[in-house]
């Protein structure tokens, strides 16, 4: 696996991978970083297939994210990360 992804995306994963599915703005909120920073990074998380919507059952105009368990190890991995 070949991928680029900005230390954004890598700062999105890690938190959506430590704390389950969440919403963009609790993304925002738990990495304290802007939500259309958030945007940018689920947009080239999603591009490389390593996150995906789900829909949120209590609010459906706002869908959560999860990412893919396998790809995120990948990734850490490719980085030299920590995986957690």
């Amino acid at each position: 696996m070949s991928v680029y992804l900005p230390d954004s995306a890598i700062l999105v994963l890690r938190v959506l991978t430590k704390g389950g599915p969440a919403s963009p703005r609790e993304i925002s909120k738990k990495a304290n970083i802007p939500l259309r920073t958030v945007s940018f990074a689920l947009r080239h998380l999603r591009g490389q297939d390593i996150a995906k919507p789900i829909p949120n059952l209590l609010d459906m105009r706002r869908p959560q994210y999860v990412v893919d368990p396998d790809k995120a190890r990948a990734v850490f991995r490719m980085f030299g990360l920590k995986v957690t």
